[in-house]
This record gives C-alpha cells, sequence and structure tokens, in this order.
C-alpha cells in the first residue's frame, strides 16, 4: 500500500462514527462522579481544586469503560493511585524545567512499556501522563501538591464508590462474552448447513474463556449460569465441524445430509435460546421444533458411523448447556466440592511479577511495545519543548494530545491523530462560540463540563472523533472554571492539538514498527502450535492409555492465540504503506486458508479420540513422530524464505493408509491435514503456482 492509500484509508477510520451499543445508565453514573467531585470543590474549596480534583474523577471513570474483566472498582482505584502519584511527582519537579523534561521523558518510557501487560494497562499509564502535564500548570505549594494528589485519588475513590453503591447489571460483561460465545457457535451450525467447510472465528470463545478467570472470592459470588456452559461450549464446537464434514460425517448428498442439516439447523435454535437464557438471567425457553428434531427418529434417515456418534455427542452436549443454565439458585453456602471448577486468576499482588516478566520480554529494540515506549518518550519531550517555547500558552496540550493518540501500531495512530485533531476543532469551537455568548459562571461551567462528560461515556464506542469533541468541550468548560479565556483556549487548543498530532505521526513515519515484515515470523508461529495440537491429538490415537486431555487442551489454546497474534498482525499490515517482504497478499491468504484448514482437520481428529481402553494406532503414531521431526525445519524454512519438505509425513501416511486403508477418522483426518500442509507448501513457494493436489498424492 503506498503512503497516499494507507493516509486516506487511516483519516476514513478515524473519522467514522459508528452505531453501537449505549450505556445510558453506565454513563449517568460516571458522570455523577465528576459531578460530586467538582461540586463538592466548589463548594468547600475554590475553582482550581475543582479542576485538580475532576480530572481524577474524569480518568477514572474513563478506564472503568475499556474492555477487562477485573472488578470496575479496582480499575479506578488503581487509576487514582496512578494519577496521585504522577501528579505528586511532576509538581516537586514543575519548578525546574529541566528537571521536569527528564521526569516526564522517563515516566512516559515507562508509561509505553506498560503496553506489554495488555491495552487496559497503557491506557491507564497513558493517563497518568495526561493528568500530569495538565495539573502541574495549576500553582501551588509542596502541601498544595500533596493536596492536589490526595483529591486526585479521591476522584478515583468517588467512582470506585459508586461503582459499589450503584451495580449496574452485575456480571454484564462475562455474561455478554458466555452469550456471545454461545451465539457465534449457534450461527456456525446454521452456516454448516449450507457450507461443511465453513470457518469459525475462535475469538469469541477465546474472550468467554478470559470472562471466566476469577479469583476464589469472585468465583463464590459468580452466579450460577456462568458456572457450566462455557465448558460446554467448547466441546461442542469440534462435534458440530465434525458432523458437518463430508468426509468424516454425513455423505455430500443424500438422507443422511438432510438429517445433519437438521440436526444442526436444531443445534443453532438451541444454543441461541442458551445464549439468551444467560445474557438475560432468564429461564432457557426451547423451541418446540429443534426439541422434536434432536429426538432420535424411530424411522426415516439414520444417520451412520463417525456421524452417527457425532450425532449423539451433539445431543449430550446440547442438554448439558441446557441443564448448566437452568440450574437453580442454591440458598444454601456451597460445600466443599459443590462448586463448579473455575479458571484461576491472580490477585493484583500476584499479577505483579507475571507484569515485570512481560515488561522485561518486550524491553528490547525489535520489540513493537519497546519501539513504542521509546517513539512516545521522544515525541512527549519534543512537544513539551515546543508547547513552552511558543508563545500560545497551554502548551501542554501539544505533548498531551501526542501521547493520547499514540498506539503501538501505525493504523491506529494515524486514524487516532486525525480523529482528535477535527474532534478537538469541533469540540472547542462549539464550547468556546457557547462561552463567548453566555458567558456561564462557575456553577454553570461545571454542569457544562458534567454534561460533555457523560456524553462522551455514552458515546464512547461510536468514535474516537467523538470522544475528542466531547473532551475538547470538557475542558474549555472545566478551565471555564478557573477563569480561563475562552478565546485563547480555542486558539491555543487548536494549534497545539495539531502540532502533537503531526509529531505523533512524523515519529511514527521516521521511527515505524511495521508488522508487515513480521507476517512470516507470525505464520511460523501459527504453524508450530498448529503442529503441536495436531502431534497431541496423533499422539493419543497412538497411545490411547496414555492419553492426556489437558495436553490436547493447552495445545487447541495456543493454536488459537498464535491464530489470533497472525490475524491482528495481518489487520495491521493491510493499512502499512510498505512493500511486502516475500509475502505477497495473494500468498498471505493462501497460506492462512492452509493453515486454518490444519486446525480444522485437527480438531475433526479431536471430536473422535479413542477412549483410554481402545486399540492403540501404530500407523498415528508412526505419522506424529514424522510429523514431529519436520516441523522444526518447516518452521524455519517459513522464516528465512525456504522449501518446506513434508516427504516424510508423507511417506509415514502412505504407509499407514496401506495398512488400514481409508477406514477410519485418524487416517482421514491425517489425510486431511497432509493436504492443508501441501497446501502451505504450495501457496509459499517462489514460483507462480504450485503442483495441484492430485499430483501430490502418490
Amino acid at each position: 500500500m503506498t503512503w497516499s492509500s494507507a493516509l486516506r484509508e487511516t483519516a476514513r477510520a478515524g473519522l467514522t462514527v459508528e452505531r453501537a451499543k449505549l450505556t445510558p445508565l453506565v454513563a449517568v453514573r460516571g458522570a455523577a462522579g465528576v459531578a460530586i467531585v467538582i461540586g463538592l470543590m466548589l463548594w468547600l474549596g475554590n475553582p482550581t481544586l475543582a479542576v485538580s480534583s475532576a480530572f481524577g474523577a474524569f480518568a477514572s471513570g474513563l478506564a472503568t469503560f475499556q474492555r477487562s474483566w477485573r472488578p470496575r472498582p479496582v480499575l479506578a482505584l488503581a487509576v487514582a493511585v496512578g494519577l496521585a502519584v504522577s501528579t505528586f511527582l511532576g509538581y516537586l519537579a514543575a519548578a525546574d524545567h529541566v528537571l521536569f523534561a527528564t521526569l516526564l521523558t522517563v515516566w512516559t518510557l515507562l508509561a509505553g512499556m506498560a503496553w506489554a501487560a495488555g491495552p487496559v494497562s497503557g491506557l491507564v499509564a497513558t493517563q497518568t501522563i495526561a493528568v500530569m502535564l495538565v495539573t502541574v500548570t495549576l500553582p501551588t505549594s509542596l502541601l498544595g501538591a500533596l493536596e492536589h494528589a490526595g483529591l486526585i485519588a479521591f476522584g478515583g475513590l468517588v467512582q470506585a464508590a459508586l461503582i459499589v453503591l450503584l451495580p449496574i447489571r452485575p456480571w454484564g460483561e462475562q455474561r455478554d462474552a458466555l452469550a456471545d460465545a454461545l451465539a457465534a457457535e449457534a450461527d456456525y451450525a446454521r452456516r454448516l448447513r449450507h457450507d461443511p467447510l465453513a470457518r469459525f472465528d475462535p475469538q469469541p470463545l477465546m474472550d468467554a474463556r478470559e470472562a471466566a478467570e476469577l479469583t476464589p472470592r469472585q468465583a463464590r459470588n459468580r452466579p450460577r449460569q456462568l458456572g457450566g456452559p462455557r465448558g460446554v461450549a467448547e466441546s461442542i464446537r469440534p462435534v458440530l465441524a465434525s458432523l458437518a464434514d463430508p468426509v468424516l460425517g454425513a455423505p455430500a448428498e443424500g438422507p443422511e445430509r438432510d438429517r445433519a442439516r437438521d440436526l444442526l439447523a436444531a443445534a443453532g435454535a438451541v444454543l441461541d435460546a442458551v445464549a439468551r437464557a444467560i445474557r438475560w438471567g432468564r429461564p432457557v425457553r426451547l423451541p418446540a421444533e429443534a426439541v422434536a428434531a434432536l429426538e432420535v427418529p424411530a424411522s426415516g434417515p439414520m444417520l451412520k458411523g463417525p456421524a452417527r456418534r457425532s450425532a449423539y455427542r451433539l445431543i449430550s452436549l446440547l442438554g448439558d448447556a441446557v441443564d448448566a443454565t437452568d440450574e437453580p439458585v442454591r440458598t444454601t453456602p456451597p460445600q466443599a466440592g459443590q462448586e463448579h471448577r473455575h479458571l484461576p486468576r491472580p490477585s493484583v499482588p500476584r499479577l505483579a511479577p507475571l507484569v515485570l516478566s512481560a515488561v522485561r520480554r518486550e524491553a528490547r529494540w525489535s520489540s513493537p511495545v519497546g519501539r513504542h515506549a521509546v517513539r512516545t518518550a521522544v515525541v512527549v519531550l519534543a512537544g513539551y519543548v515546543l508547547g513552552t517555547a511558543l508563545p500560545l500558552g497551554h502548551g501542554y496540550w501539544a505533548p498531551m494530545t501526542s501521547v493520547m493518540v499514540m498506539r503501538p501500531d501505525f493504523g491506529q495512530t494515524y486514524s487516532r491523530g486525525v480523529a482528535r485533531f477535527a474532534g478537538t476543532v469541533v469540540g472547542v469551537l462549539l464550547a468556546g462560540a457557547l462561552v463567548a455568548v453566555a458567558h456561564p459562571g462557575e456553577w454553570v461551567n461545571a454542569g457544562l463540563a458534567v454534561l460533555c462528560v457523560g456524553l462522551m461515556y455514552l458515546l464512547m464506542r461510536t468514535g474516537y472523533s467523538v470522544v475528542s469533541a466531547c473532551i475538547a468541550a470538557y475542558v474549555v468548560f472545566l478551565l471555564g472554571i478557573a477563569g480561563g479565556s475562552w478565546s485563547q483556549t480555542v486558539q491555543a487548543r487548536v494549534a497545539l492539538t495539531l502540532l502533537g498530532g503531526l509529531l505523533a505521526m512524523a515519529a511514527y513515519a521516521l521511527f515505524p514498527t511495521w508488522e508487515t515484515p513480521r507476517l512470516r515470523d507470525r505464520l511460523a508461529d501459527w504453524l508450530t502450535a498448529n503442529g503441536r495440537y495436531g502431534l497431541a491429538v496423533l499422539k493419543a490415537f497412538g497411545s490411547p492409555a496414555e492419553r492426556r486431555p489437558r495436553r490436547v487442551r493447552e495445545a487447541l489454546l495456543a493454536s488459537r492465540s498464535a491464530r489470533a497474534a497472525w490475524d491482528e498482525a495481518a489487520a495491521r499490515a493491510l493499512t502499512e504503506p510498505v512493500r511486502h517482504r516475500g509475502l505477497s497478499r495473494t500468498k498471505e491468504r493462501a497460506a492462512d486458508a492452509a493453515l486454518a484448514t490444519m486446525g480444522r482437520a485437527t480438531m475433526l481428529m479431536e471430536a473422535h479420540l479413542p477412549d483410554r481402553d481402545a486399540e492403540p494406532s501404530k500407523g498415528a503414531e508412526a505419522f506424529a513422530e514424522a510429523l514431529q521431526e519436520a516441523l522444526p525445519a518447516a518452521a524455519t524454512a517459513v522464516r528465512e524464505r525456504g522449501h518446506l519438505d513434508w516427504t516424510g509425513p508423507r511417506a509415514a501416511l502412505t504407509a499407514w493408509q496401506a495398512e488400514v486403508g481409508d477406514e477410519g477418522v485418524a487416517v482421514r483426518g491425517a489425510d486431511l491435514l497432509m493436504d492443508a500442509l501441501d497446501d502451505l507448501s504450495e501457496a509459499l513457494s517462489p514460483g507462480p503456482g504450485g503442483r495441484n493436489r492430485a499430483a501430490r498424492r502418490p
């Protein structure tokens, strides 16, 4: 993609306003926290204290709207503590420009590294930089610095208290995540009726798993509807695919295919009913047609072989999902061993070593997070120096704009930069015009500021340009409380926002972190993870007595994570103005399809894992050993643009087929897996074309 195309696409993305699900009650609660803090400070203190404390309540409320599975009060308190510490340190260094610039640079570097712990941590750290830049402009003494830091922490404490005192749909995020996963599987079942090879996006299942990670205390208070269906949802997906597959399930045409379609339609209806019940905390209401379709018919078309086993397994799992969702609420405390098992989530003290480990892992020159931290620190320092030198006043707006728009990837940085400038111009002009015409007093300015905060919380998910407009108007009204000139605010805000956005964009152009050259590494990681998943399943066929379900499960989760990393990298690369180095768009799409097929073939085999007392398969064991030997060299070949050699696995599969024929789930699945690996070789071959599949077969 050329630079002109990349700029056009990112600008369009930044200015796009989307329709999103609104949460008015949550927005009102967040705005109420800001209103309480401003009102108390105006009543008991002075306008300067009101402005300082309002930033703490605003930033704490903003963080609680981010996608996180941790309790919202904890997020609000964490932001409050971070804001208080950064504000106090900023006040201590504010008297000396050199000392403050040094502190700002070091703090920004550390905040940039916080992205290694996740996007929520990165956002919280970003807020601490913004508040440090704003609040230190308010004149004060050392005792005043302590007072301001305490007031900012008080703002976060108020937001946390409101979340506890006014809970709005408790466990709503967790309910939505689980319901979304079940609804995604319902849609997958319906698509399989018409396309037996339909692809499934595992992201909803990954989100549901993250939402299910709980501390022991949270597990005791978790609604019973959230305790069982997730595990059932994980098991249903491979069974659906196995039933619909024309090789390992029902034939492509005929009465058995019609029966499979009926079962898939009924499964979709049942999963949708369970999803609705979980989302809204209601009993499950099953459609009569779906219940009738799931009953084993006394006569008529009957499934055979693996398809029949898949059908029985599907009916059983759907029954488990309904039973787990309809489980009555207990009125007595749970006894030992009666609770559903939950995925353990580390507490905050135990999370600290994990965060430090992630930061150390990303503290290298080749890391996108490490480069983002260095890039942001340099830009914020340059913005602070230029903003201070320019005779506009409010010089902190330039570095604050830069730090708020900069992200570790090109697309988000440029789209947010355009959206920030456009939203700021609109917000400042509208708010400035209102102030110029009406000349509102302190309390009216406070009310208008709270209104802007409420609108921002309400419309946060519609687009960053809308959020920027609300924030710009909020700042104008907030500074109006302290007596700031509206005309100077408009001029300085627009000019310095443009300067900060241009600095951020120029930094990414001069010191980029492109995903495009890393695509082959991501692809090799996905191949390796898929290979481990396939090996875990094949070894279960080779040695059923030594089958380890946990090993298969861990390999599946690693495969999903690698696929998600690949999808994210490929999506980022689409917006980058970089020539593809060894992996064209055509090869990228073909390789993606091949590895997705490889994962699907393994999943089909997983749906038919043998019992521990089943007969071992020597062919599966030999094929697994050959594949294990070939995978490291293949991953290296993907990274270094070499030739992928699958001679060993192909020979082992041929010997296996010669021994047992084409019967059996394992050998059929291995054949599909081998075809996917051959497709990968063809997709990454240096020539313009490749051998067809028929020619690859011996």
